[in-house]
């Protein structure tokens, strides 16, 4: 029965990393919308993004990595001021960027572990709270998506003028508050 528990305790903790916590977390899923609205790419992009977080917040909770928080998170801040940029410059997602947001991937699962590991998993429940924060994590970034296609996409992403006056602002306003943490993240 304690697996229920780490279920019902690591699955909404996991959740809430990414929502309401997770601001940095949400631009990124967002800047992973913004260059294709299409719900397929968005879902393929993600699909990458999360295997890839997946298997470096399990190498890292488990201790086998040990990722210095000093470099991740201005590394985080980073993969989110280059997204914003990519959405301004691309026009559509390429194979090449898929391997940049598998790269990114790996980056955010070693921002998960800290928080993770602040928290502390029970050694004899580890991949049971593991895939439950994991499944948490997803269905906020699910959250995340659906809000961003159900609120701007479906209405205007077919308008001519939709890059223009929604992908490019809101991607350099994105780009400006990474850039922002980016900065304070090296100087502290």
């Amino acid at each position: 029965m304690d697996y229920i528990y780490n279920i019902t305790q690591y699955l909404p903790l996991g959740f809430t990393h990414v929502i309401p916590l997770g601001f940095d977390h949400i631009l990124f899923i967002l800047t992973l919308f913004f260059l294709n609205s299409k719900i397929q790419s968005v879902i393929i992009q993600c699909s990458v993004f999360t295997l890839a977080h997946s298997l470096s917040l399990g190498l890292a909770t488990s201790g086998c990595i040990l990722p210095n928080s000093t470099y991740i998170e201005p590394l985080i801040a980073f993969s989110i001021l280059y997204t914003a940029i990519e959405n301004i410059v691309l026009t559509r997602v390429n194979p090449f960027r898929l391997a940049i947001i598998f790269v990114f991937g790996l980056i955010h699962g070693m921002g998960f572990a800290s928080a993770l590991q602040q928290i502390g998993i029970p050694k004899e429940e580890f991949f049971t709270s593991l895939f439950s924060f994991n499944i948490g994590v997803e269905l906020g970034q699910i959250v995340v998506i659906l809000l961003a296609y159900f609120l701007i996409s479906k209405w205007f992403a077919a308008k001519s003028w939709y890059k223009e006056r929604v992908v490019y602002p809101l991607c350099s306003l994105i780009g400006c508050v990474s850039l922002y943490w980016l900065i304070e993240r090296i100087l502290s």
